[in-house]
């Protein structure tokens, strides 16, 4: 599957070089390593994220794909789908099949048909629409759900400052 995934990943890559996506732009981490992939995401307009530059890293199994790469974001983000770590939890990034906890329906989970191009659209659309019901930040979930315009707003907003900040130095 190692040589099958492999050429798959170059040709999502090749095709998103050749055909770039309005919102973000993606390529390796280290041109030898297919599996390791570098994205930045552009903050949505008419979003809290707006203005922002988020880098993420993209690793992929090697039985990609059959199985969902894993995605973390480098830089800061206050999001409720998105971990302090920086780990995102969105449902076509969870493993394919059945939800343990009875969530999400398998058709909602990672399927092989996933491409680079539709996570980062799904990423972006979490991006502007959060799920605070399953959230992987219990405490930005809390803050979207009571206040959004209050300190939520205010640290997004400090993110976003410091990912232009990062982006331009």
């Amino acid at each position: 599957m190692t040589e099958q995934s492999a050429l798959l990943l170059r040709k999502q890559l090749a095709e998103l070089n050749k055909n770039p996506v309005e919102g973000f732009s993606a390529g390796l981490i280290d041109d030898d390593d297919i599996y390791k992939w570098e994205v930045v995401i552009i903050g949505p307009q008419d979003t809290l994220f707006e203005g922002g530059f988020f880098k993420a890293y993209l690793t992929f199994p090697f039985d990609y794909p059959l199985r969902p790469p894993k995605m973390k974001f480098i830089t800061e983000i206050w999001h409720p789908n998105v971990a302090k770590n920086g780990d995102v939890c969105i449902s076509i990034l969870h493993e394919p099949g059945e939800d343990k906890f009875g969530y999400e329906k398998p058709e909602e989970r990672w399927l092989p048909i996933h491409t680079v191009e539709t996570i980062m659209i799904s990423v972006i659309s979490m991006l502007a629409d959060p799920n605070s019901d399953s959230p992987a930040n219990v405490d930005a979930a809390k803050e979207w759900r009571e206040d959004p315009n209050g300190e939520f707003k205010r640290k997004v907003a400090r993110c976003v400052r410091k990912s232009q900040e990062m982006a331009f130095d």
